[in-house]
């Protein structure tokens, strides 16, 4: 006699969303900004500690922060890679998300800097890892833009992220790790990089259409190619103060000084997580003076690195704020990347 089993057959369920999948699926690659500003701030206290022989280790607990930033965000990119490569698709051909996604490779780098004191071979795995990414991804990135056919309302200064952060960071860590004739030629990418695409942003933000609210908070990478690349500068050169380091500086004060006065413009955008734009240059503006104050410069440098020091801790404590609040208050995530 034949045995009937379908009664013991298991209904079928309907699949449910894991929670990592839902949150990997609303992250975008913007948020590794995050890891690029405390790292920058890490960095600058390395170099004020240093400097001034103040010995606290306030850098590196910063720069664990900014590692555990790093280490969540990377898991939930694999995440989506799994569960949602459709989104991450989606990401790396908008328009104007797409070029947050060299970040990856960019953060990855800093927090090999941040590990190389600790382990020489950790950074330096790190360090490759984080530089295949970057170049591989710059060099994809800037191939389709040279195919045209671009949306002139979707030019921002995220354009420099792929080739200008990640040349600049790419000189900056090498050199750490003793590769300071490689970051000399990542140097140079940067700088070309920067003038060439500053002279496009410009251009269209001048005869274009006003950048509606919502991209507003991009502006904040306008700020950051001067600083970084007096840091990067300094790491390739060996340090010693010069006119041309002080021109960097001095243009980054210049960025800044205009973005202050576009304050309540960009402030329109509201309290969003775009303005971690900003915290890259803003550290990175605080790094350069004080590590050249540590190499004997004086007159100028001495009384821009302690202003510009204090207000890169004041703003990225700021924004660490308000990420703290939008992530309370539920609003950490807005409207899906791939709406205009």
């Amino acid at each position: 006699m034949a045995i009937d089993t379908t009664g013991f057959q298991p209904k079928p369920q309907k699949l449910r969303t894991s929670g990592i999948e839902r949150l990997a699926t609303k992250t975008p690659a913007s948020y590794f900004g995050m890891v690029l500003g405390l790292a920058g701030l890490g960095n600058a206290w390395r170099a004020a500690e240093q400097t001034w022989h103040i010995g606290s280790g306030v850098s590196e607990w910063i720069l664990a922060v900014a590692a555990a930033v790093w280490a969540i965000l990377v898991l939930l990119f694999a995440a989506k890679a799994v569960f949602a490569l459709d989104k991450l698709v989606a990401e790396i051909n908008h328009p104007v998300q797409c070029c947050f996604v060299g970040l990856i490779g960019v953060a990855t780098m800093l927090v090999a800097g941040a590990v190389e004191p600790y382990s020489y071979a950790a950074g330096l795995t790190l360090f490759g890892t984080g530089f295949a990414f970057t170049s591989i991804f710059a060099v994809w990135r800037t191939g389709g833009l040279w195919h045209g056919e671009r949306d002139h309302a979707t030019t921002t200064a995220v354009l420099y992220l792929p080739t200008v952060a990640g040349s600049f960071v790419t000189a900056i860590v090498a050199s750490s790790l003793g590769f300071q004739d490689w970051g000399q030629l990542a140097f140079g990418a940067g700088v070309f990089s920067w003038l060439a695409i500053e002279s496009i942003l410009l251009h269209r933000l001048i005869t274009g259409p006003m950048t509606p609210p919502s991209l507003r908070p991009t502006l904040g990478v306008q700020l950051a190619p001067a600083p970084v690349g007096a840091v990067a500068y300094i790491s390739v050169s060996g340090g010693t103060p010069d006119i041309f380091v002080h021109a960097l500086i001095g243009y980054g004060i210049l960025q800044l000084v205009v973005l202050l006065r576009l304050s309540q413009w960009l402030r329109e955008a509201g309290a969003v997580m775009g303005f971690w734009a900003f915290s890259f240059g803003a550290t990175s503006l605080a790094t350069a003076p004080v590590r050249l104050l540590g190499r004997g410069d004086n007159a100028a440098i001495s009384l821009v690195a302690p202003i510009t020091f204090f207000l890169a801790n004041l703003f990225v404590l700021g924004l660490t704020v308000m990420t703290a609040w939008l992530l309370v208050s539920g609003r950490m995530y807005g409207k899906p990347i791939t709406e205009k």
